[in-house]
């Protein structure tokens, strides 16, 4: 399938169109992978904007609320590359938030767990989903086969996209996305893949088949 041109404006109503074209479901899962974080943070911000504007519940869930303690996460250096996709505790976002919207789960989630700023317990209050809720997630590496998702949608920049997009103090982990694409091949498994090369030009083409 062909990309469609976009806007920044018009995406997040496209997608939310999508969205709305899924089965039904208790809840649904979706993440938003992302190797520039505000790409993500904006996007699904947009799009649980545009849903609930729609009369549709949602939440979004940042998987930056999920990462590891500090004494955990470098244990190696501040700029350990292997390390780094290893940030996300996992184990913590499928426990909280993937399983209780699973099919079978209770709807009863932890917005966030993590506070790596601060280095702390967020101390969240558990949020219960609303029937046919949707639940975003959007982080980076979400789409390597090991968390749950209904859905996955892939904000998919070149290496020198993100070479521009990243801040020069992020740039070491430039190795990481690269063998994340490589390896993960996200821009092939996810059900719909946007380019974002150009954040105000973006487009989209759905999973074949």
């Amino acid at each position: 399938m062909t990309f469609r041109s976009s806007t920044a404006d018009r995406l997040p109503a496209e997608l939310a169109d999508w969205v709305a074209e899924q089965p039904g479901r208790p809840w649904l899962r979706l993440a938003v992978d992302a190797p520039v974080a505000e790409q993500g943070r904006d996007l699904a911000t947009a799009l649980v904007e545009e849903l609930l504007r729609r009369g549709r519940p949602a939440l979004r869930v940042a998987a930056s609320g999920f990462l590891r303690p500090a004494s955990l996460r470098l244990e190696h250096g501040r700029e350990d590359v292997e390390a780094y996709p290893d940030w996300l505790d996992r184990g913590a976002l499928r426990r909280e938030v993937l399983e209780p919207a699973g099919a079978t789960g209770t709807g009863r989630v932890l917005p966030s767990r993590w506070d790596a700023v601060a280095d702390r317990a967020t101390r969240a209050d558990y949020v219960e989903l609303r029937p046919g809720a949707v639940l975003v997630v959007d982080g980076m590496f979400l789409l390597d086969g090991t968390l749950d998702f209904d859905l996955g949608i892939h904000l998919a920049v070149s290496a020198q996209a993100a070479a521009r997009l990243l801040p020069p103090d992020l740039h070491w982990t430039l190795p990481a996305h690269r063998d994340y694409v490589a390896t993960a091949r996200p821009d092939q498994t996810a059900d719909l893949t946007v380019r974002m090369d150009h954040p105000d030009r973006p487009a989209y083409r759905l999973r074949a088949g």
